[in-house]
């Protein structure tokens, strides 16, 4: 059985730690970045021992972490880094901006609701794709998401 843990607690970004240093960092500010950063994500998840059908989640959920980069704060980071706990080991992604934040975090996450006229698939989506889901946002400030996924 998956374990979902997810949080949309407004607390400034400063509570969460940065990314650590052995991640890899793609910065996003264009679509090319975009590709980058999921490249990069099927390699560390690859590496990992997630197979085929794993790495497209991976690469689907920072799509559209970075997307939001690009559309909303224009410029930010994803940093990307294996981890593993006592029994199993997985993939961890922040995606971090400095850019307006989010008004209110509760709407944002609700299927369909989006401010861009889109499908509003963004962070609804990203949050079921993964096992671990972590969003601080404030306004002025920006936005981090953490997530992470398992492999089972």
């Amino acid at each position: 059985m998956r374990k979902n843990s997810q949080s949309a607690k407004l607390a400034p970004i400063s509570t969460m730690s940065p990314s650590p240093p052995d991640a890899v960092r793609i910065a996003i500010s264009s679509d090319v970045d975009i590709v980058k950063a999921r490249q990069a994500g099927r390699r560390v998840a690859e590496n990992v021992g997630f197979v085929f059908t794993e790495l497209a989640l991976v690469a689907t959920a920072i799509s559209e972490l970075a997307r939001n980069i690009v559309r909303y704060a224009r410029s930010g980071e994803i940093a990307i880094r294996p981890i593993t706990n006592s029994a199993r080991r997985g993939i961890q992604i922040v995606a971090q901006d400095h850019g307006p934040g989010i008004r209110d975090v509760e709407q944002a996450l609700q299927i369909g609701f989006s401010t861009a006229g889109g499908l509003g698939l963004g962070l609804p989506g990203v949050r079921r794709l993964m096992d671990e889901f972590d969003i601080q946002s404030k306004l002025g400030q920006g936005t981090t998401v953490r997530i992470t996924k398992w492999k089972d």
